[in-house]
């Protein structure tokens, strides 16, 4: 009988799910600290970041026996429409029946990298669009086709002047790697998040402080390298810079076509961005089609398939509590 998840049973499904998941969680570095809002079952998809609109200071001296006028509390929404993704592999019954591999396994664990790396791919690509940036390179430059110097404790001292200036709070928490939604808490920090061929040149920075050098507290992914005063830099492949974006005079930096590879890296607070998260029974969801199953399509069933679907979104939700800085890598020779 065939079921929501295909045709295979609830508890193979549930297993598939779990193989999913514990290959995409590692994968996940965006999401972690992200303002999570999942998607309830039967809903639009259409879903809104609710925030409060904070009152401006009130300078003026109460008269005796005069009530202030009241104000009204006001909320301001952020809206964003989901998006649904998947894919789909298909497996022969020759492959099926005669291979010595693990194929439901493999099918699951490269599902839920595949998965993964979509949703940051998409996550990476809204947090990178911000509008709140600087740039690296020769003199004081103000476009990314200046870019051509390395990320500086200055550019780093900036940025956390900006965040601070604008009341930007310290992430605190982030969602927990159970399979159950769910947060953790955190050191206080900003979060800056960066390729990882960029890792060189932040350990020079001047009080780089490495992961395995915290005295009070742990690391917050296995993909963080370390923090220098208020900001902790965690690192990930899938975050992908501008290819050639930059200035043509390379000046040593990592280039593409002759002119400098630009490397956001993006510094996040809390609450300023905003994700639907991939966990629960309704955020993903494999769909396994057994070989053997015969029907019209499909008379010898000589063709089965394993695929994952998900809705998903991601958003800024305070432009002025996300700053991206763009620069140069060191090219290593």
């Amino acid at each position: 009988m065939a079921t929501k998840y295909g045709d295979i049973s609830q508890r193979t499904a549930a297993y598939a799910e779990k193989k999913m998941l514990e290959h995409a969680e590692p994968i996940l570095v965006l999401e972690k600290f992200a303002t999570a809002k999942p998607l309830p079952r039967n809903t639009a998809d259409n879903v809104k970041f609710r925030r409060p609109i904070p009152y401006a200071v009130s300078t003026s001296q109460l008269v005796e026996g005069v009530t202030p006028v009241p104000k009204q509390l006001q909320y301001e929404d952020v809206a964003v429409t989901l998006g649904q993704y998947g894919d789909v592999v298909e497996i022969t019954d020759k492959v099926f029946d005669l291979s010595e591999d693990p194929v439901l396994n493999d099918a699951a664990m490269l599902a839920g990298e595949q998965a993964a790396e979509t949703k940051e791919l998409i996550m990476w690509g809204a947090l990178k669009a911000g509008t709140n940036v600087s740039y690296s390179g020769t003199g004081t430059p103000t476009a990314r086709t200046a870019v051509n110097d390395t990320i500086t404790l200055n550019l780093v001292r900036n940025t956390i002047r900006s965040l601070k200036g604008q009341r930007a709070k310290h992430i605190t928490t982030m969602i927990s790697a159970s399979p159950k939604f769910a947060t953790e808490a955190v050191s206080p920090a900003f979060i800056c998040f960066a390729h990882t061929d960029a890792e060189q040149d932040i350990r020079d920075l001047d009080g780089f402080t490495p992961v395995e050098r915290y005295a009070n507290f742990s690391p917050a992914s296995d993909w963080e390298c370390g923090k220098v005063e208020g900001v902790r830099f965690i690192l990930s492949p899938v975050l992908e810079p501008f290819a050639g974006a930059g200035s043509g005079t390379t000046n040593g930096m990592v280039n593409s076509s002759s002119a400098v590879d630009v490397y956001p890296f993006v510094v996040v607070s809390k609450n300023s961005y905003g994700t639907v998260p991939l966990k629960g029974a309704n955020s993903m969801s494999p769909r396994v089609i057994n070989p053997d199953r015969i029907d019209k399509s499909d008379i010898l069933g000589q063709r089965g398939f394993v695929g994952w679907k998900m809705y998903f979104a991601a958003l800024i939700l305070n432009e002025a509590w996300v700053q991206r800085v763009e620069c140069g890598v060191t090219a290593l020779v």
